[in-house]
């Protein structure tokens, strides 16, 4: 037996003799990584700054005074989210839940592809003999259509939808189609809609913060899912102004191309939580196709991350432009607000304008001041600057339903577009004059400035 043993010892040696580290302590690797810039971001350099009003509080709130602060290095995008950009969000939201819907009812049906009908939309895992269990378990169905029984189910995106009535297939397709629409008797003027509140999003997240302050518990105690209608609500044009006609923005702002590259507004704190976690989802899902490392998540920023891209690196500045002036050298205002009482155009512009206008700031971001006030991750407390942490400092409450919004709106007088000024607004609120943008960790802590 000793001579067994003495054998297996030796082979072992032998074994290890053979691979590259030689026998010494190099470290486990990995995949190689190179930093990805996100599209249509910018990079945010780390460092510190005084957070808070840096003049005379003339509104005294006196809910933001100075305090020293250090946030970590993160990229942000370069302008609000627009319609365009949140209609790629809904249409796939839509199109997920035709492509599930044709795919249980042609598997209800027993269809297949090759006939020409709505087995062409099958699951494409019919044949499961290529999918590994851990692949049925780490399938999840997006759409917001409860349990369906389905879950774990690869449907088949490589289809393309038919939305015109004349292409449907069959008599299959078609009834999955007219699910989704309004009944006639609540259709005018001709035209089908798409009854917007089935368009539901789910997605899962992890309280960490409550499981880093748990005694005990399972990683499943603080999974939490979400599931909610992520069309913005176009009625906040007529309830947002009292004796105001402002039907030609209900009715075309969201949807029609002329607004595409204006920032989308009538998304609640939570239907902007809802697009940051479908923008991770989404990028991933090509990562996978091409077998590149998964990225981090999309998110909103914290109030002191807001604050620190929106100056822009200058110090004490009243305005991401710096000073306390409104208007440049030629006489015509820097930002999107209301300058006068009842007058909006004395900017050249009624409502919002496109996320890409004005000057940008010394980050190029475009529209820190003005244009939408924007959703940040915080909780807004008035004296949330007494305590929250100097390293990386948030606010952060799920039973705190007020969340901090910051930059001022076109509907707001010059106090609202101060890089300092607070606001906030109920998480499941929308308003014509809030959007949002969202940001991504920087992976890495060698990108920082004095």
């Amino acid at each position: 037996m000793k001579k067994l043993v003495a054998f297996a010892v030796v082979l072992t040696l032998l074994s290890s003799c053979g691979k590259k580290d030689r026998g010494e302590l190099v470290g486990a690797k990995g995949k190689k990584w190179f930093p990805e810039k996100p599209y249509g971001m910018t990079l945010i350099p780390g460092g510190s700054f005084i957070m808070g009003k840096s003049d005379y509080d003339i509104a005294q709130t006196q809910n933001a005074p100075t305090k020293t602060v250090t946030v970590r290095s993160f990229y942000m995008d370069e302008t609000e989210i627009t319609n365009s950009e949140y209609r790629q969000f809904v249409n796939w939201v839509r199109d997920s839940i035709v492509y599930t819907k044709l795919a249980i009812l042609a598997d209800e049906l027993g269809e297949v592809p090759g006939g020409g009908g709505i087995g062409e939309f099958a699951f494409k895992d019919a044949d499961t003999a290529d999918l590994s269990a851990y692949e049925k378990y780490m399938l999840d169905n997006y759409a917001g259509l409860g349990e369906t029984g389905y879950e774990g189910r690869r449907i088949n995106r490589e289809m393309d939808l038919n939305w015109n009535t004349e292409d449907y297939p069959d008599e299959y397709y078609t009834e999955v189609m007219d699910s989704l629409y309004l009944p006639l008797e609540e259709s005018y003027n001709g035209q089908r809609t798409i009854d917007v509140t089935r368009l539901k999003f789910q997605y899962t997240w992890m309280d960490i913060e409550a499981a880093a302050r748990a005694k005990k518990g399972r990683r499943k105690d603080f999974l939490r899912k979400e599931e909610l209608e992520i069309y913005p609500d176009t009625t906040v044009w007529i309830k947002d102004f009292s004796y105001s006609y402002n039907e030609p923005m209900h009715n075309d702002y969201f949807s029609h191309e002329a607004y595409g590259e204006y920032p989308v507004v009538g998304v609640s704190w939570k239907q902007a939580k809802a697009f940051c976690a479908w923008r991770q989802l989404y990028k991933n899902a090509y990562q996978k196709s091409r077998k590149k490392q998964f990225v981090n998540g999309f998110r909103l920023p914290t109030e002191a991350e807001w604050e620190y891209a929106a100056r822009g690196g200058l110090e004490s500045g009243t305005y991401p432009w710096g000073g306390p002036y409104l208007m440049n050298d030629r006489g015509c205002f820097m930002a999107n607000f209301k300058p006068l009482r009842g007058d909006y155009a004395a900017d050249e512009s009624l409502y919002t304008v496109e996320a890409k206008s004005f000057e940008p700031n010394d980050y190029n971001l475009y529209n820190m001041a003005g244009n939408v006030s924007e959703w940040t991750n915080s909780s807004y407390d008035q004296g949330s600057y007494e305590y929250v942490s100097s390293m990386n400092p948030n606010a952060s409450a799920n039973s705190n339903m007020r969340k901090v919004i910051r930059g001022g709106s076109w509907k707001d007088v010059a106090y609202f577009l101060q890089v300092s000024s607070r606001d906030f607004e109920y998480a499941d609120s929308a308003r014509s004059y809030i959007g949002f943008r969202t940001v991504q960790d920087y992976m890495g802590t060698d990108v920082t400035q004095q």
